[in-house]
C-alpha cells in the first residue's frame, strides 16, 4: 500500500469541557500519512471503544493517568490493522490493540509499542468488537474488578449497576458463572429485560422507573442484602446500596457516570458510616494496575465465548465524523451494550 497518497482524518481537544463535552470542544484536523521509522509500524483504525472514562480524561488535574493536552488527538483504544511496517514483531496484515486515538490511522516507533499497550488478537478468540468489549479494556475491568477486589464467593448475592453496558454485563456473567445470585440495575424496560433473559441475571431493577424505585428494587430482590456491589454510576445509586449492604460487604468503585459532566462538586456517599457498622469496605479499581495479566482473564473468558456461556453485545456506530456526537451516548444512556465507534471495515 502507497502511504502517500492517504489522508489521516483526527479528533483533537480543542477545550476542556464544561458540564457535557459541545461541538467546540473538538478540532477536526488532517495529516498526511508518513512512512513508519525503522523499528516502527503504520496502524489503519478499524474501531475504536468509546467509555466513560474518556469524560475524565479530558479535565485537567492529577489523576491515575496523564490528561489528553489540548490540540492532541483524543485518546482512545481500538483496533487497527498493520499496513505498513519495519518491525519484527508486527507484519502487514496484523491485527492489533493499542492506545490508537481518534484518528484514521496512526505511527507507532517501537518505543510508544509499550506506552500505547499494542498486542497482537486473535479473531479466532473473538471479533474486533469483542476485543473491544468483554475481551477489551471494559472486559478486563469487569473481570479483575469482581474476582481481585470483589473476591465472590458462591451464593454471594452481587449487585452491578450500569449493567447493560460494557463492563456491567462482564461483571453480571462472570458472578453467575462463579456461583452468585446477579442483580443488575440498568435504565429502562429493554435494557432490564435483556439483561434478564439474555444474559441470565436473577433480577434487574429498572432505575427510570419513577422515584424511589432503586430502593424499592433492593427490598424486593436483595432480601439478604448485598455481599458485593459494583458500582459504574456513583450518586445516588450508590447510596441506596449502601443503605443494604451486609457484614463483610465489598464495594468496588469503577466509575461514577452519573456525576461525570457536572458543574458542581461531585455528590459522594452520604451513607457511608455503613461501611463502619457492616465491617465493609469500598475500593477503587483502575485495569491499567492488571496488565500483565491480562492474557489470563481474555484465555479464561474467550473459552467462556466458545462455550456459550458468556454472550458479548456491542453498540457500533459508523463513521469517524461522528464522534463527538457518538461520544455522549454514554452519558445520555442511549448506548444498548458496549459503545463502539466503526472507522473502518477490515
Amino acid at each position: 500500500m502507497s502511504l502517500a497518497n492517504l489522508t489521516n482524518h483526527q479528533i483533537r481537544l480543542a477545550a476542556r469541557p464544561v458540564g457535557m463535552p459541545k461541538a467546540t470542544d473538538w478540532s477536526h484536523t488532517t495529516e498526511a500519512v508518513t512512512e513508519p521509522a525503522d523499528g516502527g509500524i503504520v496502524i489503519k483504525t478499524l474501531a475504536l471503544s468509546l467509555d466513560p472514562a474518556m469524560r475524565g480524561w479530558m479535565n485537567e488535574g492529577k489523576s491515575y493517568i496523564p490528561p489528553v493536552g489540548i490540540g492532541e488527538v483524543m485518546r482512545a483504544g481500538g483496533v487497527g490493522k498493520v499496513i505498513a511496517s519495519k518491525s519484527d514483531k508486527f507484519a502487514v496484515g496484523d491485527l492489533v490493540s493499542a492506545t490508537l486515538g481518534v484518528q484514521e490511522y496512526v505511527t507507532l516507533t517501537a518505543d510508544e509499542f509499550k506506552r500505547n499497550g499494542i498486542f497482537k488478537i486473535d479473531q479466532r478468540a473473538g471479533t474486533v468488537t469483542q476485543w473491544l468489549n468483554v475481551l477489551g479494556m471494559p472486559g478486563m475491568t469487569g473481570y479483575f474488578g469482581l474476582m481481585d477486589v470483589g473476591m465472590p464467593k458462591a451464593g454471594e448475592t452481587v449487585v452491578v449497576s450500569g449493567a447493560a453496558g460494557a463492563v456491567g454485563q462482564t461483571v453480571g456473567q462472570i458472578a453467575k458463572l462463579k456461583g452468585c445470585r446477579v442483580v443488575g440495575i440498568a435504565g429502562g424496560a429493554a435494557k432490564c429485560d435483556w439483561v434478564v433473559k439474555e444474559l441470565g441475571f436473577d433480577a434487574c431493577i429498572d432505575y427510570k422507573a419513577g422515584p424511589g424505585a432503586v430502593r424499592a428494587g433492593l427490598k424486593e430482590h436483595c432480601p439478604k442484602g448485598v455481599d458485593i456491589y459494583f458500582d459504574n454510576v456513583g450518586g445516588e445509586i450508590l447510596d441506596d446500596v449502601l443503605a443494604k449492604i451486609t457484614r463483610g460487604a465489598r464495594i468496588i468503585i469503577c466509575g461514577a457516570i452519573s456525576q461525570y459532566n457536572n458543574t458542581t462538586a461531585v455528590q459522594g456517599p452520604k451513607n457511608y458510616l455503613s461501611l463502619l457498622v457492616n465491617r465493609a469496605r469500598m475500593e477503587g479499581i483502575v485495569v491499567f494496575d492488571y496488565a500483565d495479566r491480562y492474557h489470563l482473564a481474555v484465555a479464561e473468558m474467550a473459552g467462556y465465548i466458545r462455550e456459550g456461556k458468556m454472550k458479548s453485545k456491542e453498540d457500533v456506530v459508523v463513521g469517524l465524523q461522528t464522534f463527538p456526537d457518538t461520544l455522549l451516548k454514554l452519558f445520555n444512556g442511549e448506548n444498548f451494550g458496549k459503545l463502539v465507534l466503526e472507522v473502518a471495515k477490515d
